[in-house]
């Protein structure tokens, strides 16, 4: 298995130029959260009145993969995650269209990412390795741990 600071160079192979940088410091965020969206609106149970659902059981192995990688960068990513699932209580609470919310998040996005990636002029790193689907997060996260002098 590689290690963290292996995946997080290799992908930052890929983005190398300013602007594919910040349409990525935006975009892996937004994309993170419309998929965490996505999941959420998929309810599987509900234990001692508390709803479960598949967001919820998905991140618990996102947070298991993140462990085996940093400990710092699992503790990042639980608490971006619980983030995550509390904007997606609040929006599905009040506005009632979660699902929506997230398809367009998620749709423009994912544009955002590609024209990134067409003026750094390489292919997403996810297209050789599906791992880098959850490096993209971790790359962002050690940024910005970076910058407060946290290390991974």
């Amino acid at each position: 298995m590689k290690s963290i600071n292996q995946w997080l160079s290799e992908y930052g192979e890929s983005h190398q130029n300013a602007t594919n940088k910040i349409i990525h410091f935006v975009c892996v965020p937004l994309i993170f959260f419309s998929v965490v969206g996505l999941l959420y609106c998929v309810k599987l149970t509900c234990v001692f009145g508390v709803e479960i659902t598949l967001a919820q059981v998905m991140l618990l192995g996102v947070a298991i993969y993140y462990f085996f990688l940093s400990v710092p960068i699992a503790i990042g990513m639980i608490l971006y995650a619980a983030l995550c699932i509390g904007l997606c209580y609040v929006i599905e609470q009040s506005m009632g269209h979660l699902f929506i919310v997230s398809v367009l998040i998620f749709v423009v996005a994912w544009i955002g990412q590609f024209y990134g990636h067409n003026i750094e002029g390489k292919k997403p790193s996810f297209l050789k390795d599906l791992q880098f689907l959850l490096i993209g997060p971790a790359w962002i996260m050690s940024f910005l741990f970076n910058k407060v002098g946290i290390s991974i």
